[in-house]
């Protein structure tokens, strides 16, 4: 039995506000693949011409004479590798990179003949993403890898992205420009930020804050913790996956950033706090027509008893903040403060690395690098006092 779909002629507007018309239309079965296929024809000046174009393929179709058109351009190569590409990564990697592409690469890049693009081509728009974006760097590097597939398939022998001059941004220095924004707390601002939290009249917003700034974690795996995970008589959490965002904007738990579980020592404090809301945790939810008896039991939930949406918490930070007048800090400014703090109390760069749960030590270093104006001035009054001997 024939399969019929629809096809629809639709006007779209180019990059120069030019108005064209484009069509997708289903042409049949992949014998090799057992998949639907389809073809897409874009750039036509008028509708008549769109549906000359329609019925001729159509006809070819028909009568079982229509081959698929062979990869032209470099949105054609970038079909093919991202089917391979989203076998490789997580799958909020994967949401990710295809929003780089849809957002900021295929606009530009996609119309391109593949075989026809050169280091003037690549270079012009590696400029432009250098004017407008921050990290324009990963832009090129994403743009650059379907070249690279195009080489392995043949369909270009060279890449013009290798021979790309990286334009350097060069940042503007005013007299009147105010200190940038470090993203940590000092350990007398976070003990203010604390008591404001416990006002707020949200047990469990203060303990996910406590629990993040003397814990270190990320948002991600704080709000993929279990009660299974944490160890009352040892005093211990076990940090092993990590929430995120995936394919139509679902929630779904993945492996930590580093694919890598560790376990974290807590201070009896913070274990104390979590097992007073694991008891509030019950009696609340009780309320709402949930147990929380199960070990698998989520320490943070939402009132569905389901994973909380990860902007939940900024949303929660930016009302303490308001309310008390607080310094602005982000969600993951907390793990930056147990870092520095960590620094600050004398604990070594490989302790905090495997706290942390870095592999490379080199991202430890950096948060080094933002260590707290208390620690600066120990620095200095310690060289005061060597001097002064």
């Amino acid at each position: 039995m024939n399969k019929t779909k629809n096809t629809a002629i639709k006007m779209y507007t180019k990059k120069n506000n030019e108005k064209c018309y484009m069509f997708k239309v289903y042409c049949g079965i992949d014998l090799l693949t057992g998949k639907e296929q389809y073809t897409t024809r874009r750039g036509f000046k008028t509708k008549k011409e769109a549906d000359l174009a329609l019925a001729r393929i159509k006809l070819e179709i028909s009568k079982g004479e229509f081959k698929k058109r062979q990869v032209e351009t470099y949105a054609d190569i970038y079909e093919l590798w991202i089917i391979q590409y989203e076998k490789t990564v997580e799958e909020s990697t994967f949401i990710k990179t295809t929003g780089i592409f849809r957002n900021h690469i295929l606009s530009t890049l996609g119309p391109y003949k593949i075989d026809k693009m050169n280091v003037d081509v690549c270079q012009r728009h590696v400029n432009e993403w250098a004017s407008k974006l921050k990290k324009y760097r990963m832009v090129k590097a994403y743009a650059s890898k379907v070249i690279d597939f195009a080489i392995k398939r043949g369909y270009i022998e060279t890449n013009p992205f290798a021979l790309v001059e990286m334009p350097k941004k060069l940042k503007i220095v005013r007299i009147d420009d105010e200190d940038e924004l470090e993203n940590f707390y000092t350990k007398e601002q976070l003990i203010k930020f604390l008591r404001c939290m416990e006002q707020q009249k949200n047990f469990k917003a203060y303990v996910l804050f406590h629990l993040l700034a003397y814990s270190g974690m990320r948002k991600g795996e704080a709000l993929s913790l279990t009660w299974k995970d944490i160890d009352f008589k040892k005093n211990e959490i076990r940090i092993n996956k990590a929430i995120s965002r995936g394919k139509n904007n679902k929630i779904y738990v993945k492996t930590t950033k580093t694919g890598i579980a560790r376990t974290i020592k807590m201070d009896q404090n913070s274990m104390a706090i979590l097992k007073i809301w694991k008891k509030q945790q019950q009696e609340d939810y009780l309320i709402l027509g949930f147990t929380t008896l199960n070990p698998k039991q989520l320490v943070f939930s939402n009132e569905h008893n389901e994973f909380l949406q990860p902007t939940k918490t900024r949303k929660w930070l930016e009302k303490v903040l308001t309310e008390f007048n607080l310094p602005k800090i982000t969600t993951h400014g907390f793990r930056h403060t147990h870092c520095s703090l960590l620094f600050e109390a004398g604990v070594s760069i490989k302790e905090v690395q495997d706290r942390l749960g870095h592999t490379d030590v080199q991202t430890t270093m950096n948060i080094y690098a933002h260590v707290s104006e208390k620690a600066k001035d120990e620095a200095i009054n310690k060289l005061e006092t060597f001097m002064s001997i």
